[in-house]
């Protein structure tokens, strides 16, 4: 048995794992929801940030006291595994980078995703002064349809329902990767492969910090692929777990 720590991306909650989670039965599996999002969005302040919300994180592994957790990341939350493992590196067994942000020590998530910079422009000169709201059909797949490459109108419905504001400050807050435990911490990265044709991702090295060949698997779906193949990434998930995918 593995224990599994799903961690959302940007306006997201924990709900967006509900496809997947069954489907890792027999394996403990976390999900939780990050500060200022969904049930806990009336918490969203201009300090809520990398930061809170990988001391969200890690407060969980150390109230559940767990160990050898296999964390994963979706999207923005790349960010969040990486300081959240800087912390407790001898309680993780895995970092899965699930078409996630990968940053170096010290990056934001505008140093990684350089498009970033548009939205805290916005954030910054909106009424509120910190609000990145949910775009309204952003990260489409490469036929430009859907949100987050979901286009399915009864998973929209779905989708939507969930996504709430994040704050600026989670695109500002630089990741600490300043602990060299952390970079014997094995590595792989699942990419989503319908993507926009100007999409620009950055590449993984050849070799992980641990010295190991990289570890990358493709999916043929978009940026949301526990809504739109949860068996997939369950089957991956437990696959990387167990050493089987290398």
């Amino acid at each position: 048995m593995s224990t599994f720590l799903l961690v959302h991306g940007a306006w997201h909650t924990g709900h967006a794992w509900d496809r997947v989670v069954p489907l890792l039965a027999g394996h403990r599996v976390l999900t939780p929801t990050l500060t200022g999002y969904g049930e806990t969005a009336h918490l969203l302040t201009p300090e809520t940030g990398v930061r809170t919300h990988s001391d969200d994180v890690v407060r969980l592994i150390l109230d559940e006291d767990l160990h050898d957790v296999v964390l994963v990341g979706h999207s923005y939350a790349g960010l969040v595994i990486s300081d959240a493992a800087n912390q407790v590196p001898e309680r993780i067994s895995q970092l899965i980078y699930l078409d996630a942000m990968v940053p170096e020590d010290g990056e934001t998530a505008a140093d990684v995703m350089p498009q970033a910079k548009k939205a805290i422009d916005l954030a910054l000169r909106s009424e509120s002064g910190f609000r990145v709201p949910p775009p309204v059909d952003g990260f489409a797949g490469a036929n430009g349809e859907g949100l987050f490459g979901v286009t399915d109108p009864d998973d929209l419905a779905w989708l939507s329902s969930m996504l709430s504001d994040q704050s600026v400050g989670a695109l500002q807050q630089p990741v600490r990767l300043d602990n060299p435990a952390t970079r014997a911490i094995p590595r792989a990265h699942i990419h989503c492969t319908d993507v926009p044709e100007d999409f620009d991702r950055r590449p993984v090295p050849s070799v992980q910090p641990n010295g190991s060949p990289a570890v990358v698997h493709e999916l043929p779906t978009g940026h949301d692929c526990m809504i739109t193949t949860p068996a997939e990434v369950a089957r991956l998930l437990v696959g990387l777990a167990r050493g089987r995918f290398q």
